[in-house]
């Protein structure tokens, strides 16, 4: 008998019928995202595009309608269009064919402009939420810092058409890579950039770093941006960063702040004096785990400014980056690209970012209703449960989606996360003394990550 084929379930198509739409969330969405339409719809004019049926509000709503309810695709979105209509569009008949065509030559750029413009509004309702509590770490660096943003990339997974007109494209072919900037604090996206070619270093990106981010702000970077020259140019700006330190690393220690059983903090010396690689001075931090040694590097030299445990609890939060990654791709159904034009991957990565925009927003309006941190609140329950709130929607059981999930009888949907360890005070003092177990301290799965993944990252 023949080895079985090997499949990759994130390329299998869906099957099963849409998440019938709920007039709650509904209304919800409209509101939200009303004023960020009518303000790229002006824009639209200005470019001259002619008034269509298949236009930005209708185009929005289809995007995000395929996202929410789950659609299986474009045939089967034209049905639901011609039948009930979805979101804000009435019932309008089109062809499967100028759907199809529509999704390939959509300006992508209206999308993008819809998400900058909703970005501010959800930064406003993050702010005058109060109830759910901060870490530990990122409060005491929000007091030498204006932001702490996550920098990374993601390649985007190989083409498996879903439309028609493009089933004479050779399937198979990685289709780009994506770069995100996230915001710890508020979870939510600052910028993203696209790039066609998936095999782009991420040293490419460094010039779009650099004219995008601000002084005062803290940077949580992979071994991607391994890189002397940039790093002396954010500092020049007044930008710190953390990053892990390579393997093989040549140092030289200039001076020893702490050095136990289970924690070394030294300033150190890096570089040769090269081009390609200068002398730059840095912080090594080094975390004893068990066995294990972790490494982490910082520009902020001064540990009375980001003391060596708040440093190492801030890198294992990068990992946040990892989790929307995960989101958009698994759930939200980016590794399943719809069309091999690059406008129209573009276009699915605009939309899909901004339908996880919104459920980040409603995740955190449930963790402040329930005076939990962000990190308690499963996104992709409450992204599984809207077809349960739909449900007690129609039975005139529940009007309010955040109530819904934050109640105590719909504890079985899974929303807030089953917590593993019980929390440990994190340790602020610059010049740490040796103490008990205080090399496991943060050393703790969160959000159901494992440690040794979220570390290795």
């Amino acid at each position: 008998m023949g080895a079985s084929r090997k499949t990759n379930r994130d390329h299998a198509k869906k099957t099963q019928r849409p998440m019938p739409e709920d007039e709650a969330i509904a209304e919800q969405l409209e509101a939200l995202l009303t004023p960020a339409i009518t303000v790229q719809e002006n824009y639209c004019r200005k470019l001259g595009l002619r008034d269509r049926i298949l236009n930005l509000p209708l185009m929005v709503a289809a995007v995000l309608t395929l996202l929410w309810r789950d659609v299986a695709g474009v045939t089967e979105l034209t049905r639901m269009l011609a039948r009930e209509g979805f979101l804000w569009v009435k019932p309008t008949e089109v062809t499967q064919q100028a759907m199809s065509q529509r999704f390939l030559s959509f300006p992508a750029e209206l999308f993008e402009r819809v998400f900058k413009d909703l970005l501010p509004h959800l930064r406003t309702a993050w702010h005058n939420r109060n109830q759910r509590p901060l870490p530990e770490s990122i409060q005491f660096t929000l007091t030498k810092f204006s932001r702490i943003w996550i920098i990374d990339g993601s390649t985007l997974e190989a083409l498996f058409c879903k439309l028609k007109s493009l089933e004479d494209i050779p399937k198979g072919q990685l289709a780009g890579k994506m770069a995100t900037v996230i915001d710890l604090m508020t979870r939510l996206p600052v910028e993203i950039w696209f790039q066609e070619n998936p095999k782009a270093s991420d040293i490419k990106l460094e010039e779009n770093i650099l004219q995008l981010v601000a002084p005062k702000t803290l940077l949580l970077l992979d071994r991607g941006f391994y890189h002397f020259s940039f790093w002396l140019q954010l500092i020049e700006k007044e930008i710190h960063f953390i990053t892990r330190l390579k393997k093989g690393a040549s140092i030289k220690i200039e001076q020893v702040f702490t050095d136990s059983y289970s924690l070394r903090d030294r300033l150190i010396r890096l570089g040769y004096g090269t081009t390609k690689t200068p002398f730059i001075t840095l912080r090594l931090i080094e975390v004893r785990s068990g066995k294990t040694w972790h490494f982490y590097l910082t520009s902020l030299l001064d540990p009375h400014v980001l003391p060596p445990y708040v440093v190492a609890d801030l890198y294992q939060r990068r990992w946040r980056i990892e989790d929307a990654f995960n989101t958009v791709k698994r759930l939200l159904g980016l590794s399943y690209l719809w069309t091999g034009s690059i406008n129209g991957i573009q276009l699915q990565i605009w939309g899909t970012w901004l339908f996880y925009a919104v459920l980040v927003d409603l995740g955190d309006a449930v963790a402040d209703e329930l005076s939990l941190p962000f990190d308690s609140i499963s996104l992709e329950m409450i992204y599984r449960g809207l077809y349960h709130f739909y449900v007690a929607h129609q039975k005139g059981k529940a009007t309010d989606p955040i109530k819904y999930f934050a109640a105590p009888e719909n504890k079985d949907l899974g929303i807030v996360k089953q917590q593993r360890k019980p929390n440990v005070k994190l340790i602020v003092a610059p010049f740490p003394e040796k103490q008990r177990g205080s090399d496991q301290f943060f050393f703790k799965a969160s959000s159901g990550t494992p440690l040794t993944t979220a570390m290795q990252a």
